[in-house]
């Protein structure tokens, strides 16, 4: 009996001596905040003036390009730091260590591209201006966190200028879906096609007839000789995620010895992304092109970190990383991960299998140089000089300006590849020459410059449909390597049902094309329903009553439309499965059991008004929207479990729309979802815009700074009151 109770003892000291070793090795407390005078420091370097005016809405004005960064920076850290904060550790790759385990993906993708590596290397180059500006923003995200530490994440500040700069390089490649193929190589189960030597039969192009249904942006210019009062017209449309990491925040930038543009920017970003001056302004769109490239890599069988290239064999760069992982309080889990690249790029080892993938923007450091020289033009060549720099991995850009010059410019890095080859499939990776180097030149960028219709728009469609006249680019006059997309979106079927090449367009038909819900039977959305309509489900009540509600549907996203909500489900259904491209009857069946089940437990009916389920909610508002997925009135659910009723999630967010008349003069309209007050949920702000955007009503934007002044609900100076404009 003593024997066995020492024993118990025994082991019960040896566990409690094993739990505290397991202890000491995963208390990870973050290091002390650095003091108020630290953080504050840089911003002595800096002024800016914050006018707030009666919707919340910073305006900036400092003397500088960098003294409006600055305020930037401030303002939109007191609507929203804990997302700016979020950005940062997400860019810096220590995002786990303060969300857990769910954000150890995003950290392993930081080193997997090497964000860091890139910065290191290619810091040194950036213009001393465009680092002025990465300067004084990160001072301004500093100084807030120095007045606010009870806000501030531990361990995060100081921020710092490279923060700025490594924001874009590891964001811009994910707007042409760059996490695609990424997630594609690490599932298990992926089989790589790979692509075949030339042959004289290669197809240029290859056309999905099944898209799956598309989320993206609108962007419509309208010239003068096209519209009925002589004005040249931008809308500005895209379509965001309503709160998070890539949510439009709007703001007003004047300098006065520099840019004076206003529009919108993301977390982090110390520029207009999108937006326009007094002169000229843009619109961007996603564009669907193939910027990136797989590769199968022949492994050694004698040493598996070696890969065959030209007859040679090649060692990995191998690195190894730790990933903090936040399991509780201050104890982190350091989980050790390896890190390989090739002479392609990073490298992802699946099932014995080895995989390299190469993508617009790699290595790539430029991007805020870009932007920043896009916010200083002031007509159109020196748009056109900034859009040459090719920084942008991708994006489109539909533009106006007041010498009534509109154009569309698919814009991208496009990989100066071998041609011949289907690039669309998986590469040999053991050729060098299809691992290319370098992009073409701007000048074979495909760009449509004041078309003679009058008209440019684009809704995440085939570059080759960009006007409503005869002059749209031509297929045959591209190599297949550029890899263009030829889809067309409901949005783009829309707008070419609605416009006829000749027809003059008012503000009110600019703005009732933009509202439109309507969906063309061209789209895939109403492809895929006449599927759904044409099964044979005799056996099924439920579903033989959703089939009729279905072919009696109008077409129409209204709010009292009774015959919406479950064509929608079921498309949102669709779209839900992992392979989205499948329509086989097993499929449609599913997709509307689980819409017909949906509607019913949660509206108690297949046939609910849209208007019960498409909904605007923030805070206490909580309203009706028209609109749906795909509809220009881009209005989308995601996320929402079928045990809860959905709500407006992405889409429409903060939109413009501007107007230069015959004499230059500008009249511009803007609308934001929700409002300034991201997270304040106290804030007047919150949600004091969201009665205007269900109700589809616009504000006034202005550029006169004493106007602006003189009716700002607050008026504050930040930085060194000393430095005077």
């Amino acid at each position: 009996m003593k024997a066995m109770k020492k024993i118990v003892q025994v082991s019960v000291a040896a566990s409690l001596m094993l739990l505290a070793a397991t202890a000491v090795w995963l208390w990870k407390p973050m290091p002390e905040a650095p003091s108020f005078q630290e953080l504050s420091e840089g911003s002595q370097h800096f002024r800016a003036e914050i006018l707030r005016d009666v919707w919340g809405v910073p305006h900036i004005v400092g003397l500088r390009n960098s003294d409006t960064s600055f305020g930037l920076a401030y303002a939109h850290a007191e609507d929203d730091f804990e997302t700016i904060q979020e950005t940062v550790a997400a860019t810096r790759g220590v995002l786990a260590r303060y969300r857990g385990r769910v954000a150890a993906p995003t950290d392993y993708m930081v080193q997997l591209m090497d964000v860091w590596g890139t910065v290191s290397r290619h810091y040194e180059g950036v213009p001393a201006d465009i680092k002025e500006i990465a300067e004084a923003y990160a001072a301004g995200i500093n100084l807030y966190a120095a007045e606010n530490p009870e806000s501030t994440w531990l361990g995060l500040p100081p921020f710092t200028a490279e923060d700025v700069v490594a924001g874009f390089v590891f964001k811009t490649p994910f707007f042409y879906g760059l996490d695609k193929p990424l997630l594609n190589l690490f599932d298990e189960s992926t089989q790589l096609e790979l692509a075949l030597a030339p042959t004289s039969t290669t197809s240029a192009w290859t056309v999905s007839n099944q898209a799956s249904p598309e989320l993206g942006s609108n962007a419509l210019a309208v010239s003068a000789k096209r519209s009925t009062d002589n004005s040249t017209r931008l809308l500005i449309n895209s379509h965001q995620p309503m709160t998070g990491p890539v949510a439009w925040y709007e703001a007003h930038l004047h300098a006065q010895t520099g840019w004076k543009i206003q529009g919108g920017v993301f977390p982090g970003t110390p520029v207009i992304l999108h937006g326009f001056t007094e002169n000229l302004g843009w619109a961007n769109t996603v564009n669907h092109i193939d910027l990136t490239d797989e590769y199968l890599l022949t492994l050694n069988p004698e040493n598996s970190n070696q890969y065959l290239l030209d007859g040679k064999w090649y060692d990995f760069e191998s690195k190894e990383v730790t990933l903090l992982v936040k399991l509780w309080s201050n104890f982190r889990f350091p989980a050790k991960r390896t890190v390989l690249r090739s002479q392609h790029g990073p490298v992802i080892k699946v099932n014995g299998k080895a995989y390299a993938l190469r993508y617009a923007g790699m290595d790539e450091i430029g991007q805020l140089e870009q932007y920043a020289r896009l916010n200083q033009a002031t007509n159109l060549a020196e748009f056109m000089q900034a859009m040459s720099l090719q920084q942008l991995p991708s994006i489109n850009y539909v533009y106006a300006d007041k010498e009534s010059n509109i154009g569309f410019i698919h814009n991208a890095q496009y990989p100066d590849r071998l041609e011949g080859w289907d690039w669309s499939k998986g590469l040999p990776g053991d050729r060098s020459d299809l691992i290319w180097q370098g992009y073409r030149s701007f000048s074979q960028v495909p760009k449509l410059m004041n078309p003679s219709s009058g008209l440019v728009f684009n809704a995440n469609n085939t570059p080759f449909s960009a006007t409503d006249g005869d002059d749209n680019l031509r297929p045959e006059n591209f190599p297949q390597s550029m890899g263009l997309a030829r889809n067309q979106t409901n949005r783009s079927w829309r707008f070419i049902e609605l416009n006829d090449g000749v027809t003059p367009l008012s503000e009110a038909e600019i703005l009732k094309q933009k509202f439109d819900v309507e969906y063309s039977e061209r789209s895939d959305y109403l492809l895929t329903l006449n599927k759904v309509m044409v099964q044979n489900w005799s056996d099924s009540d439920l579903l033989l009553e959703a089939q009729s509600l279905i072919k009696a549907w109008n077409r129409q996203a209204n709010i009292e439309n009774r015959h919406t909500a479950i064509a929608i489900s079921v498309l949102r259904e669709l779209h839900a499965n992992k392979d989205k491209d499948d329509r086989s009857p097993q499929v449609l069946r599913a997709a509307t059991e689980r819409a017909a089940a949906y509607l019913t437990q949660n509206y108690g009916r297949l046939d609910p008004l849209w208007g019960e389920v498409n909904r605007l909610q923030r805070g206490d508002f909580n309203q009706p929207v028209s609109g749906g997925p795909d509809a220009l009135r881009a209005i989308y659910s995601l996320g929402y479990k079928p045990d809860e009723k959905a709500y407006a999630t992405a889409g429409d967010t903060w939109m413009a729309l501007i107007a230069w008349d015959q004499n230059g003069k500008q009249d511009a309209k803007v609308l934001h979802q929700f409002g300034s007050a991201t997270l304040d949920m106290e804030s007047p702000h919150y949600s004091d815009q969201a009665e205007l955007f269900v109700t589809e009503q616009w504000r006034n934007a202005s550029f006169d700074i004493d106007q602006i002044r003189s009716s700002a609900s607050r008026n504050y100076v930040i930085g060194n009151p000393k430095l005077v404009d």
